[in-house]
């Protein structure tokens, strides 16, 4: 009996002893807003990956649980089921470290979330990679925008101020928007200059906000079979065709289009990977297909792609000076192409 008695009071001790367990919202974590900001934006141009939760490649979701969770702050996995975290905060009263939420993007409902970081600036995993945008003049965000939450665990940071502050420093002019076909980022010395504006101009490419090309950004899935439909002059086609392509999905109608045409393939059970960055493999099908080549000097020869599935495509566009391989005798048909390369691809393409 005092054996029994003894392990009694030995475990209500441990009991009491035992931290508690808080919920994330309720979560002491001592992040302030600033503190979320800088972190989040460190990983600025990390490229996009669906179901990423590491540096390596995020998706949405998965980067703001990264972020937060750095600071001890646990969230859901998706975007809706981070949208019942928090207390909602009004558009106007918005303040670093926010969580952002938008709707019906690439399905119904709430399906895309980011972190405020000021002067109506949302940093988020887009398709393009993590990347800033304005949800009160990005045309494609800005009616998108669905609410936003804020964390309790995300503090005001303490400090203590012997004199007023001075007023900081104006923030720069935005750069004036410059003529269809001009980019800040493509000057006329930039190898592929010509092809980005002539195709600029033709409406079979465009830039992003402010006049910037991001030249050497990667080209997604669904960019690529975008611009080959403008580039044949097909027109887009309602509905989906896959699983991972919404109805609603910005290149939705681009991606139907080269498919039914038969340029263009999935990656498998039924699904497209509209944000997956296309291999160098891929567009020689691409090319191929779309442009009807035949090999016109059968020497031309890589190291890497005997036995490859794209090896027939690969020699056409090499041996129709579209594409070319490497100074080791090498093509890397896994390798990923620019958006500047692509652009040339196309060009050259059509110009041949």
């Amino acid at each position: 009996m005092k054996k029994r008695i003894m392990l009694m009071m030995i475990a209500v001790l441990l009991i009491s002893a035992a931290p508690m367990m808080t919920s994330e919202a309720d979560a002491a974590s001592g992040a302030t807003p600033d503190q979320i900001a800088e972190y989040a934006l460190k990983f600025k141009g990390v490229p996009y990956k669906w179901g990423g939760t590491t540096p390596s490649g995020f998706d949405c979701s998965g980067y703001i649980r990264y972020v937060y969770g750095n600071f001890g702050i646990s969230l859901p996995r998706t975007s809706a089921e981070q949208f019942n975290v928090g207390t909602a905060v009004s558009k106007s009263n918005l303040k670093k470290g926010d969580l952002v939420f938008f709707a019906n993007t690439y399905k119904p409902g709430i399906s895309h979330t980011g972190i405020y970081i000021g002067n109506g600036n949302v940093i988020s995993a887009e398709s393009q990679g993590i990347s800033i945008s304005n949800i009160n003049t990005n045309p494609y965000w800005a009616p998108k925008y669905a609410g936003a939450k804020r964390l309790s665990s995300v503090k005001e940071a303490v400090t203590t101020v012997s004199k007023p502050a001075p007023a900081p420093a104006p923030a720069p002019a935005p750069k004036p928007d410059l003529p269809k076909g001009q980019y800040y980022d493509v000057s006329k010395s930039f190898w592929a200059y010509a092809p980005i504006t002539e195709l600029s101009m033709k409406n079979i490419i465009t830039g992003y906000d402010h006049s910037e090309f991001k030249p050497n950004n990667s080209v997604t899935r669904a960019e690529a079979a975008t611009m080959i439909a403008k580039s044949l002059g097909i027109a887009p086609v309602a509905g989906t065709s896959f699983n991972d392509v919404s109805s609603k999905h910005w290149a939705a109608g681009y991606i139907n289009a080269v498919y039914k045409k038969g340029i263009i393939d999935g990656r498998g059970n039924g699904n497209y990977a509209p944000d997956a960055k296309i291999t160098r493999a891929e567009i020689s099908a691409l090319l191929t297909k779309a442009y009807a080549m035949k090999a016109s000097n059968t020497s031309v020869s890589f190291t890497d792609i005997s036995g490859h599935w794209a090896e027939s495509s690969i020699i056409k566009v090499a041996s129709s000076n579209l594409a070319k391989g490497y100074d080791d005798g090498s093509f890397k048909p896994n390798a990923n192409a620019t958006r500047a390369e692509f652009a040339q691809f196309i060009y050259n393409s059509i110009n041949q």
